[in-house]
């Protein structure tokens, strides 16, 4: 799994267990799960683990008492077709106008600048080491883990477990389970302590197990890499994180412009960067007035228009596709480094959010069949709007005589029927 998946909203798991289990869609019954889960650790995952050294006494003990969580988002369980979720439980790909919200910016921000003065010694040896500027690698632990104060409610095997047998997602799943099961071989945390989000990410950076045996620090010298309960571990291993993906030293991650209506928005994306002067030679101007920095003048960079012409418009730098290979969504990374700007003593967002009309994820994956029947890249028929769809929609719009905004609408929905 290319991105690492955040845990700041268990709601689905909230709302389906509110719910009766006859309410749940038809499937095989749950003895019947459960029968074949047992089968499928012993048969599937205990071989491989044996192999990776994972003693048998903790693979027992990992799996002790556990069984399938039926209630857990993004299952394809026996019985069920195969969709595309209705409802878009991660806070991510919901409406940005929600996401950005302005009480919890200020808070995460003054909270921010606190712990920056207070690790000032450890995130200098951090950015020194690493060359990831302080205020971003806050900025993640902050989102993630609200500095590490957040409660992580479940248990990673039941959670692993249940996603390697039962999710769309069957073979990521398994890889992360396996990886899980080493970490507690390598003595870093016990059975007990394997705590995760309701999509198996750990500790205060929320790293997928794999994330964790690959990129995890020790940076306080105590031979373990404690991302659980070590500050230094934890912002050392985002940093390292950040440059193993390709973090740039001395580069920002972007700026928030004015769009002109005579550039398309049809042109966002990371496969059609150019010189950030290009950009500005077709009249796009930062909106604090102040001009692009000289050396960014000559590196490239890309429009990003995380809703459109509806919202916000920004000339973002690679750095920015690097936050967003932490969570791949461009409001997670977009949340990222507005909130490290607004840590080193930025302000809010110039432009304003707008509350979409509400397209389910479903509708959006409707959408998103029919641009490809026209012909479209949308980037796969997934129900979120990435910047493939988003353009996408612009180019439709511009051909149904719409006002193009380069995001869903159920006007378009009607026009392409």
């Amino acid at each position: 799994m290319r991105m690492i998946l955040r845990a700041a909203t268990i709601a689905m798991a909230v709302v389906l267990a509110m719910l009766p289990l006859a309410s749940r869609p038809a499937f095989a019954d749950d003895a019947a799960i459960r029968k074949g889960f047992r089968a499928f650790l012993e048969a599937d995952i205990w071989p491989d683990a044996r192999k990776r050294g994972v003693p048998r006494a903790i693979f027992d003990a990992a799996f002790d008492g556990v069984s399938p969580n039926l209630k857990l988002p993004d299952l394809q369980l026996p019985g069920q077709p195969e969709t595309v979720e209705e409802v878009n439980f991660q806070a991510e790909f919901k409406s940005p106008a929600a996401y950005f919200d302005e009480a919890q910016l200020k808070r995460l921000s003054a909270k921010g600048r606190t712990l920056l003065a207070e690790n000032k010694r450890v995130l200098s040896r951090i950015e020194a080491a690493y060359g990831v500027p302080a205020p971003i690698i806050v900025a993640i632990w902050g989102r993630e883990s609200g500095f590490g104060a957040a409660k992580i409610p479940n248990n990673a095997f039941e959670v692993l477990g249940t996603k390697a047998y039962l999710s769309r997602r069957k073979a990521m799943f398994r890889e992360e389970l396996l990886a899980a099961l080493e970490i507690v071989a390598d003595g870093h945390l016990r059975v007990s302590d394997m705590r995760s989000s309701w999509a198996g990410a750990l500790g205060q950076p929320q790293f997928m197990p794999s994330k964790f045996l690959k990129l995890a620090v020790d940076f306080d010298g105590d031979g373990r890499k404690d991302i659980w309960r070590s500050v230094p571990d934890t912002l050392a291993s985002i940093a390292n994180y950040l440059r193993q993906a390709g973090w740039t030293p001395g580069r920002d991650w972007g700026f928030e412009a004015n769009l002109p209506e005579s550039v398309s928005c049809a042109l966002e994306g990371p496969d059609r960067g150019q010189p950030i002067s290009a950009f500005v030679d077709t009249g796009v101007r930062r909106v604090s007035g102040k001009a692009f920095p000289a050396a960014e003048l000559k590196a490239k960079g890309h429009l990003m228009l995380p809703e459109g012409r509806l919202g916000p418009t920004f000339v973002v730098t690679p750095n920015f596709y690097v936050l967003k290979d932490y969570n791949n969504s461009d409001l997670y990374a977009l949340f990222i480094g507005h909130l490290a700007d607004r840590m080193s003593g930025g302000t809010g967002f110039a432009g304003r959010w707008t509350k979409t009309e509400g397209l389910t994820r479903g509708d959006v994956a409707r959408l998103q069949r029919k641009l490809e029947a026209m012909g479209s890249d949308v980037g796969g028929a997934d129900g979120l709007p990435g910047f493939k769809t988003r353009r996408s929609i612009g180019l439709a719009e511009e051909k149904q005589g719409l006002d193009v905004t380069c995001w869903p609408s159920k006007s378009l929905l009607r026009a392409l029927r």
